[in-house]
């Protein structure tokens, strides 16, 4: 069974149609990354799933019955844009309040297990205004882990952070699928950190679902190349072309994607006098694969 499946989903504001025909599947206990430009309808899919806007057509399921049945609605925590806290009280009576709204039995057992799983038992006395941005995006996780769900929708929670607060939430996201058997979709612009972290990809466009793979299709789908630098970089791309199929040029470096080795590359460039100064093999990243999709797509409407 899946945590999330979607078909032929759509979503239209008067004229404009946000969602069109969307097909989605997150197998359970997935880190899912969505991924998309702005606009492309990643946010209108979320609100979807959670129940905060309505469908104009089209099917969603979660844990195989429709996303409208109470059961599985209570299964569902969800961070789209910010968490609704009061600025000048405390984080733990910002947790204990929606835990009475959700009306949980054991509501300080359940604030003090939500806090230790996002890291942040040491700052509940801590006033929400106080808090840094990394901090207040894992309040608004622990508020919505709060009643222990099944499926968290997060929408940009690492967007803004330092490179400390991202590792952090790497940390907390990857434990809260191993440890609690919680299944997450994520949307971000930051591919990198992404990659770090996520087991399943759903790519969309224009609200149309272009790609969806498995980290390690994704893997087996980004070649590995051979990036150098050489004393005369006009020649050596030429003669490299002569050899190879695909020579581009970027960051500074040649890349070449269909070489044996890089030892066969600065023999090759040896015997045509040329001096290699600097070579490295490399692979093809999530941003750069997102980036080479989008425009191959770039006309698909």
């Amino acid at each position: 069974m899946n945590a999330i499946e979607i078909r032929n989903l759509t979503k239209s504001f008067g004229e404009k149609q946000a969602v069109c025909g969307l097909n989605m599947t997150v197998p359970m206990g997935a880190i899912y990354g969505f991924i998309g430009e702005n606009g492309s309808g990643k946010s209108t899919t979320e609100k979807m799933i959670c129940g905060l806007i309505h469908p104009s057509s089209g099917e969603i399921k979660l844990y195989g019955r429709d996303y409208t049945d109470n059961d599985v609605r209570s299964r569902v925590g969800v961070l789209i844009e910010a968490p609704g806290c009061f600025p000048n009280q405390s984080v733990w009576n910002n947790l204990i309040l929606q835990a009475t709204n959700l009306g949980i039995k054991d509501a300080k057992k359940e604030v003090i297990k939500a806090l230790k799983m996002v890291r942040m038992e040491g700052a509940a006395s801590n006033k929400y205004k106080n808090c840094s941005l990394g901090m207040k995006q894992r309040i608004g996780i622990a508020m919505a882990l709060l009643g222990e769900p099944a499926l968290l929708i997060l929408d940009e929670p690492i967007n803004g952070l330092d490179a400390d607060g991202m590792r952090i939430m790497r940390e907390v996201l990857t434990d809260i699928t191993k440890n609690y058997g919680c299944t997450v979709v994520i949307s971000s612009h930051i591919l990198g950190e992404l990659e770090k972290i996520a087991t399943h990809y759903g790519i969309i466009r224009h609200g149309r679902m272009i790609r969806e793979m498995s980290a390690t299709e994704l893997e087996n789908s980004c070649p590995t190349y051979v990036a150098l630098k050489a004393r005369d970089m006009s020649r050596a791309k030429a003669l490299l072309n002569l050899k190879y199929s695909r020579v581009i040029e970027a960051d500074g470096y040649l890349r070449v994607y269909d070489a044996g080795s890089s030892e066969e590359i600065v023999t090759y460039l040896y015997e045509n006098n040329i001096l290699v100064s600097e070579i490295m093999t490399d692979k093809i990243s999530l941003e750069e694969y997102y980036i080479d999709l989008m425009n191959e797509k770039g006309g698909d409407r």
